[in-house]
């Protein structure tokens, strides 16, 4: 067979209407059909917020950024941890015809400037506590802050942009101009901006919003950051696109998440895996109320079928996963409702096509075997800023973007997620997938979290070593026998480090690079 020979997956037909329309104002005409209905609220203050009141506040922080001379093609970058005003400013900054890129609020100063800095912002938007970082990361770059909370010298309040009374800019936007720069995770390297475009966003919602409607009552709770795409497209934008009702929380906390479920009678919750795990097995959850939970998904790194079944056992609900990516602008596939396959990651949104690739020839590969995923939609991202060598390497000339995410799709069209390309452990020349040994690993009693990578090893090529969080009491050399009862020899770990916290991003990927180097230090 040649490369030529394509063999492309397709999902549904995309039958419902993607407006050729900016993304603010997709998000506020789909708003407008519910005025009364709550689309916000601050789950750790109890502030309220209808569709109007936000529609209202969109136009004033808008026309207030204006004043403040932001203009079109300008970036807002976003380092505040989540909140209704994080929405209503991402929202404004589209109306004004500016780009927003999210930053993670845990960033030092250092980690900040590079992304002002290569995003070219010229407006930060923060919270009066982060200003310190804000002002140090900033300084001699010229920018803008706009902040939130007590009145700070040399910021831009947010409440004296909500009392601008200027008129609402008016700004023509095409739709395949520049609408969101997020910065890859950065498990493999250094962060990229991927560039978003108002199209590809509202695509993106669109599809998703087919193949999974949402409840005329849903009210969803983000607690995953919205800088990250899961949290800005699938839970910010889908929910408001779809006229629900968002709570918001500034991070995880245990008690102040668990309490939010009953107290906002919350029916629809995105978690990542490390969360997920702690509704299933934590005996906290137990105090509280869960009953009003509906559906659970779950994204943005691999999770175990063990663990997704003991998490929908508990909880009484419905736990879906997905798949996606920074680069698809959110998401590829999903678990359609009625249609649920423990384990996978669902199947291809509508209008996405999927190639399997075999990573040595370049060869399509059939359903059930196991390669890199291509995707090609109306969603995927238009390159990396200013990286064209990286963007050339992910984007193909004939529009595949290549994920790095290595899976097969079975014969009912199910995505299975297996591992990234750039983890995988090659043990005398077998590939050794990290995510299947953490799934198995994580479901020993006195393993809490798991992380396993490769370690260079004059015979096998690489071996499989694991830093392991325990519960209780726990011998490494048990562990290291416990999995080879279970596993074909060359999974077999070299090796069990004991530690205190396995190092992930804020969307709960692990950070293997910071493993890696870790590793080298203790061998130095």
């Amino acid at each position: 067979m040649s490369n030529q020979e394509n063999i492309i997956f397709e999902g549904p037909a995309l039958t419902a209407e993607v407006p050729r329309v900016s993304l603010a104002t997709y998000i506020r005409s789909r708003a407008t059909a519910r005025p009364e209905h709550l689309a916000l609220i601050n789950g750790a203050t109890g502030q309220t917020c209808t569709y109007a009141q936000m529609d209202h506040e969109v136009g004033r922080v808008a026309a207030g950024l204006v004043a403040q001379g932001l203009r079109p093609g300008d970036v807002m970058l976003m380092f505040a941890p989540n909140s209704p005003q994080w929405a209503i400013v991402a929202i404004a900054t589209l109306v004004a015809g500016g780009v927003v890129s999210g930053a993670n609020p845990a960033y030092a100063a250092g980690d900040l400037r590079h992304q002002v800095q290569d995003a070219g912002a010229r407006f930060v938007f923060t919270d009066v506590a982060l200003l310190p970082t804000v002002q140090q990361a900033c300084d001699g770059l010229g920018c803008s802050v706009v902040a939130t909370g007590a009145a700070a010298p040399d910021a831009i309040s947010y409440d004296s942009l909500v009392a601008c009374t200027d008129a609402e800019p008016v700004v023509a936007i095409d739709p395949d101009s520049l609408a969101a720069l997020p910065y890859s995770s950065g498990t493999t390297g250094l962060p990229k901006g991927v560039m978003l475009t108002h199209a590809t966003l509202v695509s993106n919602v669109v599809q998703y919003l087919q193949a999974r409607p949402l409840d005329a009552d849903a009210v969803a709770l983000c607690v995953l950051p919205m800088f990250h795409i899961f949290g800005f497209t699938v839970i910010t934008l889908g929910v408001l696109a779809g006229g629900g009702t968002l709570v918001t929380l500034p991070r995880f906390e245990p008690e102040s998440f668990l309490q939010c479920i009953p107290r906002y009678r919350v029916t629809h919750l995105s978690l990542v895996p490390p969360l997920l795990q702690f509704m299933a097995v934590h005996p906290l959850v137990e105090r509280y109320d869960m009953s009003s939970l509906r559906q659970i998904g779950c994204g943005a790194a691999p999770l175990g079928e063990a663990m997704e079944q003991r998490a929908t056992q508990r909880l009484g609900c419905t736990v879906l996963q997905g798949f996606g990516m920074t680069e698809s602008s959110g998401v590829i596939s999903l678990m359609y409702p009625g249609h649920l396959r423990a384990g996978s990651s669902g199947q291809l949104l509508p209008g996405t096509s999927a190639r399997v690739v075999d990573t040595e020839t370049g060869l399509d590969l059939p359903r059930g075997q196991a390669g890199e995923f291509w995707i090609r939609g109306p969603q995927i991202f238009k390159g990396y800023l200013n990286q064209p060598q990286a963007s050339a390497g992910t984007l193909t000339t004939d529009g595949w973007m290549r994920t790095g995410d290595i899976g097969y799709i079975d014969d009912a069209g199910y995505l299975y997620v297996t591992d990234r390309l750039k983890e995988l452990i090659k043990v005398k020349g077998f590939q050794v997938a990290p995510a299947e040994l953490e799934a198995l690993l994580v479901t020993h009693p006195n393993v809490a979290d798991v992380a396993v990578i490769g370690r260079a090893d004059e015979r096998a090529g690489e071996v499989p070593v694991a830093f392991v969080v325990p519960r209780g009491e726990l011998q490494p050399q048990a562990l290291k026998d416990w999995l080879a009862e279970r596993m074909v020899d060359y999974k077999h770990l070299a090796d069990v480090f004991l530690c205190d916290a396995v190092p992930k991003t804020a969307s709960g990927k692990i950070l293997r690079r910071v493993l890696r180097e870790r590793l080298r230090a203790m061998n130095a």
